[in-house]
């Protein structure tokens, strides 16, 4: 069956691993990737060699603007009948700053806007076109449960704060350092499974809403805002862990997030599926009243583009 599959964040890493095995174990999957600029038009010639039915759409995710422009487009296609039934969003794009100063266009906090808001606005921009049965992933990380065990102690835990304040800079201490950047990505992570939640007890039956993490996965873009050091790392040091069980390679990093999306892996509405396999998130991560919070908030930052 002829299905359409939006997808964020396929360009590298693996998100490119994904896209590449979702069109190969889905002849029925029309993929449209959403890109910046010139980029997307790349990835799609690339993506669809063979006769795969791929295409783009522009956008900048760390405008809202210019995610509501993307979303208005793939929402046109869809009712001119260009796009095949829509059965599948995957929000695997993220990003991790040096700090967590950084302001878009919009007035508020970057990590925040691309990891949690951008998302978002997708979701209830194309709501009402997924045809049942169809699946949301949004990719979350294992620093969400802020502990050695799963994140070896690289990336500080989440730190929650009330989404008006996590939505702007300076929401953590020492803000102008890396550690300030990437407390703000594992909180936007933890804000993913949150919303994740809302999304499974909100929207319509039919329409399921997965978390993903995909682990620790050296060498992909994630750390492109880094330092050298820190870059140097991530490229020659840490894939040595993928030999270990700490760490997973992009190869197979990927396949297993095509596998989410997909439906090959069996996934509850509103779970969290780690690397293979569906298990409980953080004890954090569980939390109605703060899910409630958070999902007012996103409404409201995202009311003046939802239209």
């Amino acid at each position: 069956m002829q299905h359409t599959i939006v997808m964020t964040g396929a360009s590298r890493g693996i998100g490119r691993v994904a896209a590449e095995r979702i069109l190969r174990r889905s002849a029925g999957t029309h993929l449209l990737v959403v890109a910046r600029g010139s980029s997307g038009a790349r990835l799609a010639a690339e993506l669809g060699t063979g006769g795969r039915a791929v295409s783009h759409v522009e956008a900048d995710l760390g405008s809202l603007e210019s995610v509501r422009r993307a979303a208005t487009e793939i929402r046109e296609r869809l009712d001119r009948g260009d796009l095949p039934p829509l059965r599948g969003f995957a929000g695997n794009a993220g990003v991790q700053y040096t700090n967590a100063l950084i302001e878009g266009p919009d007035g508020l906090e970057a990590t925040f806007t691309i990891n949690v808001l951008a998302n978002h606005l997708f979701v209830r921009l194309l709501q009402d076109r997924f045809a049942a049965p169809a699946r949301i992933v949004i990719t979350s990380s294992d620093t969400h449960f802020g502990d050695i065990r799963h994140n070896l102690g690289i990336v500080p835990g989440p730190v929650w704060r009330s989404p008006d304040v996590l939505a702007r800079t300076g929401a953590f201490d020492r803000p102008g350092t890396a550690a300030g950047g990437r407390t703000a990505y594992s909180t936007s992570k933890l804000a993913a499974i949150y919303l994740v939640h809302e999304y499974a007890r909100r929207l319509p039956t039919g329409i399921d809403a997965v978390a993903f993490n995909p682990g620790l996965v050296p060498g992909t873009g994630l750390a492109r805002n880094a330092g050298a050091l820190s870059r140097f790392a991530m490229r020659r040091v840490l894939p040595v862990l993928t030999l270990t069980p700490f760490a997973t390679s992009r190869a197979l990093a990927g396949g297993r997030l095509a596998d989410v999306v997909l439906g090959t892996t069996a996934a509850p509405n509103g779970s969290y599926v780690d690397r293979d396999r569906v298990v409980p998130s953080s004890d954090e991560s569980y939390d109605p009243r703060r899910e409630r919070e958070l999902w007012d908030a996103a409404e409201r930052f995202t009311a003046a583009y939802a239209k």
